[in-house]
């Protein structure tokens, strides 16, 4: 299969099993995230619900793209951390792996609606932190690239919150002297479902949140097994051979030529050395691209120096960007990012095969598991029953939500943004007093402790695995 030794393969198998297990585990920590204010208004029945929402985050992961899965990849730089040794590779994946595996076990177990981004995202930078302690390097994790993620994990449950009151409110206005005002806001008849056209309203939300969760939280699954390949088997998954390298000689040049015009001599001696490092990268690569036909041809021991390569030149040019010495044209901005964006195509992708192996592992565990969040969310969060108005609002502010952060390639926190928007309902219907605040206040300790403990247990796990995999420190 690849050229590994069999322990190896068979941790490779492992490993990948294991990232369809935290994406499965993702599903039922994240079910009720979409079926709860269904459930709670009967809407739908609960096996209606769980169906229902599982096919639509199958369906959500294919047409969701790849960027938040890119954004994850791009998080903890591969380049930085993988060598010739296999098992640091190894080290890297298993400890990130079972660190986000078990705090979301953990978080469903408690019923806590924890989020699993989060999980991830701690678990990887844990990695990167570790790794940085040992060889001394900076670049072990893509510090902006986290600081985009901190922020849009920090202000979406915020979002979340705010815009759900906003809704509350509009639903009020635009609801004012009609005859169904009083049905939005009173509490649901037991075990009767709500009249149809506030039963196809709700049940339209729960497919948005279902289809955007997928297309957001699938992705992450995506990056992670992305992750692993890259990590564990990069002559086989450094490059996408399905990428046609035919236009990569004309786009280096653009590149080569934007910056072979810069005024260099008013640059400080590390700025014009990482020009020197653009130049040698874009030469050395035009000569590598020059004759290939398809991607396959560049031999299996070079592919991950190339993708290399490819990532320092996408790095040092968007350094270089930065600096405001350098008169650089609008124009010249607009080519050299436009060249980017094409030459990381060589290196942004993922197989087929893993879409699928993730879209059915989320779509199998939305189906199940659902139980003991959804009580939370529908039952604890605020004093009152979830009414349809409040079950509708929270619904679209949380895939209005996640819409947008998966067209800017930003993971989202689905449970942060929900459990935030049913409070919002809450607080937007009698203030702050309708808050169960034991609920809120531990829901608010598992979003505060997520980071802190999951960085430092895949740290933990990566400097151990690191020692027992290669008999040294």
């Amino acid at each position: 299969m690849f050229d590994l030794e069999t322990s190896h393969l068979v941790l490779l198998i492992v490993c990948l099993f294991a990232a369809c297990c935290f994406e499965f585990v993702n599903g039922f920590h994240d079910t009720a995230n979409a079926v709860a204010t269904v459930i709670y208004t009967h809407s739908l029945k609960p096996w209606q619900a769980v169906i229902w929402s599982g096919a639509f985050n199958f369906l959500g992961v294919f047409a969701g793209g790849i960027g938040v899965a890119i954004g994850i990849i791009n998080l903890l730089p591969v380049e930085t951390l993988v060598d010739q040794n296999t098992s640091h590779s190894l080290s890297m994946v298993a400890s990130l792996l079972l660190t986000a595996i078990f705090w979301n076990v953990l978080t469903w177990y408690l019923g806590l609606p924890s989020s699993s981004s989060h999980a991830l995202v701690g678990s990887i930078l844990g990695v990167g932190v570790a790794y940085s302690l040992m060889s001394d390097s900076s670049t072990a994790v893509n510090w902006k690239q986290a600081e985009e993620i901190g922020l849009s994990l920090l202000f979406s449950p915020i979002a979340g919150f705010s815009l759900a009151i906003i809704a509350m409110y509009l639903i009020r206005r635009l609801t004012k002297n009609t005859n169904y005002r009083d049905s939005l806001f009173k509490e649901p008849k037991k075990d009767a479902p709500p009249p149809v056209w506030i039963r196809l309203i709700l049940i339209l939300t729960c497919t948005f949140v279902s289809f955007f969760h997928g297309s957001n939280d699938g992705q992450k699954g995506i990056g992670l097994v992305m992750l692993i390949l890259i990590g564990i088997v990069p002559a086989h998954f450094a490059l996408n051979d399905s990428y046609s390298p035919s236009s990569v000689p004309t786009t280096l040049y653009r590149i080569e030529k934007v910056i072979n015009e810069l005024d260099t001599t008013v640059l400080a001696a590390p700025d014009r050395a990482i020009v020197l490092q653009a130049k040698t990268s874009t030469t050395e690569l035009v000569q590598i691209f020059a004759s290939l036909k398809s991607m396959s041809e560049i031999p299996q021991d070079k592919r991950f120096i190339v993708r290399k390569q490819i990532v320092l030149l996408d790095r040092d040019v968007k350094v270089l960007m930065t600096k405001s010495e350098l008169k650089m044209s609008e124009l010249d901005r607009t080519v050299l990012r436009r060249s980017l964006i094409e030459l990381r195509k060589a290196i942004d992708y993922s197989p087929k095969w893993v879409l699928i192996m993730i879209s059915v592992s989320l779509g199998l565990g939305t189906m199940i598991g659902w139980k003991r969040i959804v009580k939370t969310i529908g039952e604890k969060i605020g004093k009152e029953h979830l009414t349809y108005a409040q079950g509708a609002s929270a619904e679209f502010v949380t895939a209005a939500t996640i819409g947008v952060s998966s067209h800017l390639g930003l993971p989202a926190s689905t449970t942060h943004i929900l459990s935030s928007g049913i409070a919002g309902s809450m607080v937007a219907n009698r203030g702050v007093k309708n808050l169960e605040s034991s609920t809120v206040r531990n829901i608010l300790l598992a979003w505060v402790l997520t980071l802190p403990v999951v960085m430092t247990m895949s740290a933990s796990l990566f400097l151990l695995f690191r020692s027992l995999f290669t008999g040294s420190t």
